[in-house]
């Protein structure tokens, strides 16, 4: 199944031609990539699709739902089914991490608090940290656990696509080890869609079923051993450098 669909999107501003017409889907229960180098527009693109960015030209549909023509309920009911990760997390200093964790269920639900913290705690298991790190606050975490319970909160409203924004971006390589790891445990674990913003060539390679890297238009959609056989120079280098950039 088609979950995600993008047809001839253009995108500019001013003079810069970001995207130009492209098209391309996104399968359910796949680890999908978006990539391409710097101010390649990847995430306006994903911005676009979760509706945090105008769409200037072309179509999107989610779940076979043309998102720019959806009722203000209907738009919100739809983005109740899926979760966005920024690059940097955006945990609330203010709340500690269980508190973050149980942000939405607060907001957008009516469960009770017992149930509502038994979730959070839940959560916090399945990225892989203990119940000690509950009650600390996101200065005394390090940058691999802010980026643990900024997932654990993205799961929280058992999300059917998770979009991540460079969720190993500033992790020393041990780190990003463990993300990527945790990355393909929901995939199998929960059966989530996953589409990733990333540069990490790890995760390009071990992670990621298939991907599209832009450069204006999508000049390569498939899976890694498809792009490694690609005599496209500019495919051939994107993928040789340490860090896909």
């Amino acid at each position: 199944m088609k979950i995600i669909k993008v047809e001839n999107l253009t995108t500019a501003f001013g003079d810069n031609l970001v995207h130009n017409n492209i098209s391309f889907d996104v399968n359910e229960g796949e680890i999908f990539g978006v990539l391409g180098g710097s101010g390649s527009g990847k995430s306006v693109l994903v911005k676009q699709i979760v509706m945090l960015n105008q769409i200037q030209k072309g179509t999107i549909k989610i779940f076979d739902r043309d998102i720019s023509k959806l009722s203000l309920q209907e738009i919100q009911e739809l983005k109740l089914q899926y979760s966005y990760l920024f690059q940097f997390g955006a945990l609330y200093s203010f709340l500690n991490v269980i508190e973050n964790i149980s942000v939405m269920l607060k907001e957008y639900t009516n469960l009770p608090r017992e149930l509502i913290e038994k979730i959070a705690y839940t959560n916090l298991d399945i990225v892989g940290l203990p119940k000690s790190t509950a009650k600390l606050y996101p200065s005394e975490l390090s940058g691999g656990m802010k980026k643990r319970v900024a997932l654990a909160r993205s799961l929280a409203m058992q999300p059917k696509i998770l979009f991540l924004d460079e969720p190993t971006s500033g992790l020393d390589p041990a780190s990003t080890q463990k993300i990527n790891e945790l990355l393909l445990y929901l995939k199998n674990s929960l059966n989530i869609t996953i589409v990733i913003i990333t540069h990490d060539l790890e995760t390009i390679k071990t992670v990621l079923d298939r991907f599209i890297i832009i450069k204006k238009d999508i000049i390569f959609d498939g899976n890694i051993d498809e792009a490694l056989k690609s005599e496209n120079e500019f495919i051939k280098d994107f993928l040789s450098n340490k860090k896909a950039t």
